[in-house]
C-alpha cells in the first residue's frame, strides 16, 4: 500500500479542495495498482484533460455534459461532479482533433470545430498551455535531465527518457489530470535508477546517418526488443533532434519502446557499461543490410498501388528544420492534381514557419501546412484517398490500418516528388 506523506495525506482529506482529493483518490488507486510505495513530485504534465467528443459530452448530460463533468467523471474517475480549479502543476495540452483554421479542408462540421473551441476555452481557462502536438520539447517544454514528468504520447514519453533523460511513464489520460492537480506521480517504473537499465543489445553495422535510416532502425528495434530497453551501439552517426525524434516514435510503434540507449549519444549511456548498469546482459541483436532491407520490405508490404493521391508528413509533429526542408523541396513545383499534400506540426512551429515564408511556399504549391493533429489521431484525410505515401515510419505503421488505404514508406524527398508528380517512385538506397 502507498505511503502518504503528511501533505498528500492532506491533499486526499479535500484540505485543497474536492477536486484535489479526487486526483488524489484516483492517484492512490493507480499507486496501489502498481504496487508503488510511495510519490514523486512532477512539475511537468502533458495530456489531453477535459476535451471530449460530442458524444462524450452526451454521455455525462445528465451531469451537466459540459468540461466541469468530463473532467470529475471520466479524467478523475469521480462518483460526483465537482468544481475544476486552475491546475496546480505545469500542464501542457497534447494533440487536439482538428487544425483551427483548417478543419473544413479536414472534412470537420461546424458543431465539431464549435464543440473544439469550447474546449479549447476551457482547457485555457484552467491554466492548460495549449501546446497541441505530441512533440511539446519542439514547443517550450525541454525537461531537464533526471525531471520527474507525467505525460502521455508514446513518441514524447521515449523522447523525454531516452534523449533528455527525464523521467515518465507512459501515462494515460486520467493519471495525467489527476497529476496536474495533485502534482503527484507513483514512484515507479522510469522514475527509478534500476528500471532504466539497458536490457538488450543492438549491434548497428550498417551506416545509420540520416532521417530515414534513423527511422528505419528504430523501427527494427522495436520490432525485436518489443517493449523492453534496447542499447544500441555501431555505425550510428550524426545524431539530431529530428532523427531521434523519428527513432524513438518508430520503436515505440512496431515494439512499445518507452526507453533506450545509444552509446556514446544518449545521456545514461556514456559507455555500455553504464547503460547495462554492468556487463551486458540479455539478446545480442545484429541490425545489417539484410536486416535494414528486411525493415523496409515490411514497412513497404501494404503498398501495391504507385498512384498515390495523398502525402502527408508530420508525425511526429515537424520541426522548423524539417518544414524548410519541404519548402525547398518543392519549391517551383507543384502538388499534382491527383495528389493532396498535408504537413502536420504544433502552433508554435507554424509560427515560425509562418514568420520565414515557409509556409507561403508551400501554400504557392498546392501543399497545406496544419497544426494541432495528424490523419491517424484525426482520423482525416482528404476525400478518396486509396494510397497514401509517409516520411514516418510510424505513420506508415498505423494510417494504412486505421484508414483501410495503402502506404508508401520513404524519404521526404521520395514523399514530395510522389505529391508533384502523383507517382510512387521510392526505393531503397
Amino acid at each position: 500500500m502507498v505511503m502518504l506523506t503528511t501533505q498528500e495525506q492532506a491533499m486526499l482529506d479535500g484540505e485543497q479542495g474536492p477536486a484535489v482529493a479526487r486526483a488524489m483518490a484516483l492517484l492512490v488507486r493507480y499507486a496501489d495498482a502498481l504496487g508503488a510505495e510511495n510519490f514523486v513530485e512532477t512539475n511537468n504534465v502533458a495530456g489531453v484533460p477535459g476535451s471530449a467528443s460530442p458524444w462524450m459530452k452526451e454521455y455525462y448530460a445528465a451531469d451537466g455534459g459540459d468540461y466541469r463533468a468530463v473532467f470529475s467523471r471520466f479524467d478523475l474517475d469521480s462518483d460526483d461532479v465537482v468544481d475544476v480549479p486552475r491546475m496546480n502543476a505545469f500542464s501542457c495540452h497534447l494533440q487536439g482533433g482538428m487544425d483551427p483554421e483548417l478543419w473544413r479542408e479536414q472534412g470537420m462540421t461546424e458543431a465539431a470545430n464549435a464543440n473544439f473551441r469550447y474546449d479549447e476555452e476551457q482547457v485555457a481557462a484552467h491554466g492548460i498551455q495549449l501546446l497541441k502536438t505530441c512533440t511539446p520539447y519542439l514547443a517550450g517544454n525541454v525537461p531537464v535531465m533526471g525531471e520527474h514528468c507525467a505525460w502521455m504520447e508514446s513518441s514524447a514519453v521515449v523522447f523525454c527518457n531516452s534523449v533528455v533523460g527525464g523521467r515518465t511513464n507512459c501515462e494515460g489520460r486520467e493519471s495525467t489530470s489527476a497529476a496536474m492537480l495533485a502534482r503527484r506521480i507513483p514512484n515507479w517504473g522510469f522514475h527509478r535508477d534500476a528500471y532504466r537499465l539497458g536490457q538488450h543489445s543492438i549491434d548497428v553495422q550498417v551506416s545509420v546517418d540520416d532521417v530515414f535510416d534513423w527511422g528505419l532502425l528504430g523501427y527494427f528495434t522495436g520490432a525485436t526488443v518489443e517493449d523492453t530497453i534496447p542499447v544500441l551501439s555501431g555505425a550510428i552517426t550524426n545524431p539530431s533532434l529530428i532523427r531521434h525524434k523519428h527513432f524513438g516514435a518508430a520503436a515505440a510503434s512496431s515494439g512499445g519502446v518507452e526507453m533506450y540507449h545509444m552509446v556514446g549519444i544518449t545521456p545514461e549511456a556514456r559507455d555500455l557499461e553504464t547503460a547495462f548498469g554492468g556487463p551486458p546482459r540479455g539478446e545480442r541483436f545484429v541490425y545489417d543490410a539484410q536486416a535494414r532491407r528486411r525493415t523496409w520490405e515490411t514497412l513497404n508490404s501494404v503498398g501495391q498501388n504507385t498512384a498515390v493521391d495523398f502525402v502527408m508528413l508530420g508525425c511526429p509533429h515537424y520541426s522548423i528544420e524539417q518544414i524548410v526542408l519541404a519548402a525547398r523541396l518543392i519549391e517551383g513545383r507543384r502538388v499534382h492534381a491527383n495528389c493532396a499534400l498535408w504537413i502536420f506540426t504544433s502552433r508554435a512551429v507554424k509560427a515560425m514557419a509562418d514568420a520565414g515564408g515557409h509556409t507561403a511556399t508551400l501554400r504557392a504549391a498546392g501543399a497545406m501546412l496544419m497544426t494541432d493533429t495528424c490523419s491517424a489521431i484525426s482520423q482525416a484525410v482528404p476525400p478518396g484517398t486509396r494510397v497514401a505515401a509517409f516520411d514516418s515510419a510510424k505513420q506508415t505503421h498505423y494510417l494504412p490500418a486505421i484508414m483501410g488505404i495503402e502506404g508508401w514508406f520513404g524519404t521526404t524527398a521520395e514523399c514530395i516528388d510522389a505529391a508533384c508528380t502523383g507517382v510512387w517512385r521510392g526505393d531503397l538506397a
